[in-house]
């Protein structure tokens, strides 16, 4: 069981360059914490109708790249309405765990309903709060999954969040993050879509991002990086933490 540590307040929270992180070329997020909760709120109940058809074959491949084992101890920032929980808990039983934070209120609540329909609700513990001070213990998370997530987070917020994944990963635990990829700028859809972004901030309230780099720059040895197609361009990419040995990337890339 992962033991809750004391929340610090924000002032207290040490993070690496996190006021002077950029992307070059990536467009920031001017909406508050309180804006996106609400937005996220509001769509709660129809986010699966939204999103789920386009986004959930680039979610289970990032699960499978993640590739959760029976025992371990997986956290999920971000869960929405808790499809890949469900998915998680199943893979860890059974004893395993999964964690959740999410920023709504009323995504906790139908990610929980959603679990005690799969009848995975004892293996799944949730918060709601912020991922830039995650409420776990130092070291103590196996694996860490996010899925389009962390283009939502205002550029100096990523490496904020990332730098507290590192933090509650055991040392050689690995983080696959899915997100909406700048990698060809170029493109015409890349480009549309940053310039929705910038029109229309309240309603896309995401953006293209450099995936791998961020977390490159977090620190994470990159095991596994893909470049997936939906309306936009998509990187799935694995992350370490601080592997002990050339190896255990080795056997990831192997895998």
């Amino acid at each position: 069981m992962i033991r809750f540590r004391k929340m610090k307040h924000k002032s207290e929270v040490k993070v690496n360059d996190a006021h002077t992180y950029h992307q070059p070329g990536v467009l920031r997020v001017d909406e508050t914490s309180e804006q996106t909760k609400s937005f996220y709120n509001k769509i709660a109940g129809f986010y699966d109708t939204l999103s789920n058809r386009s986004e959930e074959p680039l979610r289970k491949a990032g699960l499978k790249m993640l590739h959760p084992e029976p025992g371990e101890q997986i956290l999920e920032v971000g869960f929405g309405t808790g499809r890949s929980l469900v998915e998680i808990a199943r893979l860890v039983e059974p004893n395993g765990k999964v964690y959740g934070i999410d920023i709504s209120e009323k995504m906790r609540k139908i990610a929980q309903q959603r679990a005690r329909r799969e009848h995975v609700e004892d293996m799944i513990d949730l918060s709601c709060g912020d991922a830039r001070n995650l409420p776990y213990e130092k070291g103590t998370m196996d694996g860490i999954f996010m899925s389009f997530t962390l283009e939502l987070f205002d550029t100096p917020d990523i490496i904020a969040m990332l730098n507290e994944c590192k933090r509650v990963l055991k040392t050689g635990g690995r983080i696959v993050v899915v997100g909406m990829s700048r990698v060809c700028p170029e493109k015409l859809r890349t480009r549309m879509f940053e310039w929705v972004h910038r029109h229309f901030p309240h309603y896309f309230d995401c953006r293209p991002i450099f995936v791998r780099q961020a977390l490159e720059d977090a620190g994470f040895k990159i095991a596994e990086g893909k470049i997936k197609k939906m309306w936009a361009d998509v990187e799935v990419v694995c992350g370490i933490k601080n592997p002990e040995k050339k190896s255990e990337v080795n056997q990831k890339l192997n895998e």
